[in-house]
């Protein structure tokens, strides 16, 4: 049976000046799913979120949500949605609850109604405790988690998360995965970006790789890996003067599906590792490449990424020391 499409962007480019953030990019989400948008910081990850949620207008291209066009029928697909952005919006003097009050005025929900709304949220999120309490007391996690209450209080149909987890602890930001797989478990449909691979791979049915303002590739997170075939094989030379070498010699064999240098060694996608591990050592001897370390894995995200962009995905935000 066909899935339902909540969403549906077609050649989606929006330019600002002479800069292109997004070129031509075409995608749909089904409805129930959560799509991820992984990419680094820069990618056009932000902008395109921005844009389906109405906040941007597309330079050329078309975006629907629900069946509605986000351009001529933006009032109505804000009323469609939850967002929750990057950049907290928490003002500190105000209690959580006050937060979920005002917002409840400004979306006019009815006194009874925000009441209700704000109740079951606190629940959800777990902040019943702390929900009178000012915000300027609370954790990066649970600031975090009032967001998500934010975002979830108008009762939407779709919730996007604009890097949900960024510069959270580990111990947060599974407390926030737990929350979005909840989410989805009710039958939400949810859009994330993320420049965070484990969080792509743990909670995305399926994700896009988008890099320089163009989708990559597009796909289950397990789908994409096995799409990339072949197991990798990493080495670590002694000398990394003579990784090029080492690179050239192996390159031509053909149990080598593909040869990439990194900053201490080779990353090598085999057919076989039993086939090719022989033939390795064997140039690396011949060529007084001395190993330092040898290691085999299944595709993981990081090498497909490798693998369609050229290059590894850098988490280069620095990680916040704060609890839940």
């Amino acid at each position: 049976m066909d899935r339902a499409i909540a969403i549906q962007v077609s050649h989606l480019t929006k330019t600002y000046d002479k800069h292109t953030a997004v070129s031509d990019l075409s995608f749909e989400v089904y409805g129930g799913e959560i799509f991820g948008l992984l990419g680094p910081n820069g990618a056009g990850k932000s902008t395109t979120l921005r844009t389906i949620i109405t906040l941007l207008t597309p330079t050329s291209g078309t975006v629907s949500v629900l069946g509605h066009d986000t351009v001529r029928e933006a009032d109505l697909v804000r009323r469609l949605i939850g967002y929750v952005p990057q950049e907290r919006a928490i003002d500190r003097f105000l209690t959580g609850r006050e937060h979920l009050e005002l917002l409840g005025a400004l979306y006019h929900l009815s006194k009874a109604e925000a009441a209700k709304r704000i109740a079951e949220l606190l629940k959800l999120v777990e902040l019943e405790e702390a929900a009178d309490r000012a915000a300027k007391t609370y954790s990066g996690g649970m600031k975090r988690k009032l967001d998500i209450a934010c975002g979830l209080l108008p009762d939407p149909k779709i919730l996007f998360l604009d890097e949900p987890t960024l510069g959270l602890d580990v111990q947060s930001r599974l407390r926030i995965w737990e929350y979005v797989r909840m989410l989805k478990a009710r039958g939400m449909t949810i859009v994330m970006t993320t420049n965070y691979l484990d969080e792509a791979d743990q909670l995305c049915d399926r994700l896009a790789i988008i890099d320089g303002g163009k989708i990559k590739t597009l796909g289950s997170p397990t789908e994409l890996k096995i799409g990339l075939g072949g197991d990798i094989v990493s080495l670590t030379l002694k000398d990394p003067s003579k990784i090029a070498t080492l690179v050239a010699a192996l390159t031509k064999q053909p149990a080598m599906r593909a040869v990439k240098a990194t900053q201490t060694g080779l990353d090598i996608r085999v057919e076989s590792p039993e086939k090719a591990l022989p033939a390795i050592l064997e140039s690396a001897n011949r060529l007084d490449c001395q190993l330092e370390f040898i290691e085999y894995h299944r595709p993981r995200l990081d090498d497909v990424f490798i693998a369609h962009t050229g290059r590894s995905i850098k988490d280069d935000v620095p990680m916040e020391k704060e609890a839940v």
